[in-house]
């Protein structure tokens, strides 16, 4: 599956973006999506993930009640609106794909195959 995410770009604090991330090339819901992200300096950290159908998710405890992600499995998209943005959020964030278990199951973060390019989310304080 080839993933190509978009959205990115430069946000006051406390404003909004949505991202977003087409698949194309495989049938998407037969994977499980996740949100990763890397700022300068540091290592690749796991966001958040949606499972094939949509209806379980998992977040870090750091985006809880702020980020939000969903899937369109007819659109083969996966999108991660983000709310009440920090400067902390800062950085590449990164969409992944893993046929890892089933239905419901979110993969643990060591468990995505396939990656995106990355989009650029840069929050000024």
């Amino acid at each position: 599956v080839q993933l190509q995410a978009s959205g990115g770009g430069l946000v006051q604090a406390g404003g909004s973006l949505r991202l977003s991330c087409e698949a194309s090339g495989r049938t998407f819901s037969n994977y499980a999506m996740g949100w990763f992200r890397q700022a300068p300096g540091k290592e690749r950290e796991f966001v958040a993930a949606v499972d094939r159908g949509g209806a379980t998710t998992s977040y870090v405890d750091s985006v809880k009640g702020r980020f939000t992600i969903d899937r369109d499995n007819a659109k083969n998209t996966v999108y991660l609106q983000m709310n009440r943005l920090k400067p902390e959020d800062t950085a590449v964030y990164y969409c992944a794909a893993s046929l890892s278990g089933s239905g419901w199951y979110i993969p643990r973060p060591g468990e995505y195959g396939y990656w995106g390019q990355g989009t650029q989310v840069t929050v000024s304080s």
